[in-house]
């Protein structure tokens, strides 16, 4: 898939696949990609109108963008989720994984581990063949379960912050072979973003939760955060780097020692 820049000049425009990207921060993520010249594939499980409204929204926009129906968490949807951008544009230079979930009421009791660590590790796997050197993957992650090993979480979101956690560690646990592969591995953690469903979510379970965060400071955008997705897509940074955004009181360097 190609691109003219402002010299005429023909480019090749990446290939980004946004988990979880039908609303959001995914969704957004998705806006500034396709506006900095990407061709993002939307992900979406369930919210099909929506991610073609999105996709819809971004042409409409000057940009490029196609939707890809598939359930991470399964096995065999998240090959054939692979297997088809593969064959559609013969590569993929951007994994951006945001997709994660386990407040939904009729969850498993697994559900949380199995989407936030376990879909994580095998959806990587699969892309790393079509990842080219120069690549770039992304996890997307919160402060609550960024330092969850030393920071309690919130009262109902232990679930996801231990499986987010877990996700995150195991894909670190990855970086020789993302090293070896010559592929970018960026973790960027926020603090509760504002406007986001886990918010709203959490202010139905521990309001107190939402109002301590609120109490120390504003809550990051959708906006802001989007953006520092978006730059991690691009930035030369060490393996395993995180990017912080949000929550300068998670920031000691105590906590960030033991995170």
């Amino acid at each position: 898939m190609t691109t003219t820049d402002e010299s005429g000049a023909t480019t090749a425009r990446r290939i980004v696949l946004i988990t979880g990207a039908s609303r959001g921060i995914g969704a957004e993520t998705a806006r500034v990609l396709a506006a900095r010249g990407d061709h993002v594939v939307i992900n979406y499980r369930e919210k099909r109108k929506r991610a073609e409204t999105l996709a819809a929204e971004i042409s409409a926009a000057g940009g490029s963008a196609s939707i890809a129906g598939a359930d991470i968490a399964d096995p065999g949807s998240a090959r054939a989720l692979v297997d088809g951008i593969a064959a559609d544009f013969g590569r993929l230079d951007v994994l951006i994984l945001n997709a994660s979930g386990g407040l939904e009421r009729d969850a498993a009791p697994d559900y949380a581990m199995l989407l936030n660590r376990d879909a994580q590790t095998h959806l990587t796997t699969l892309a790393l063949p079509h990842l080219p050197p120069g690549g770039h993957i992304v996890f997307v992650t919160s402060h609550q379960a960024h330092f969850s090993p030393t920071r309690p979480a919130p009262t109902g979101y232990e679930p996801i912050a231990a499986s987010k956690r877990a996700g995150e560690d195991a894909l670190r646990a990855m970086i020789p072979e993302f090293t070896t592969r010559a592929l970018s591995f960026t973790v960027v953690s926020g603090d509760m973003i504002d406007g986001t469903i886990i918010v709203r979510l959490l202010e139905r379970r521990d309001p107190d939760a939402v109002t301590t965060r609120r109490d120390q400071g504003d809550l990051p955008t959708v906006e802001e955060f989007a953006s520092a997705v978006a730059d991690a897509t691009t930035a030369a940074n060490a393996p395993g780097h995180t990017v912080y955004v949000g929550g300068q009181d998670f920031l000691t360097p105590d906590a960030a020692a033991h995170a």
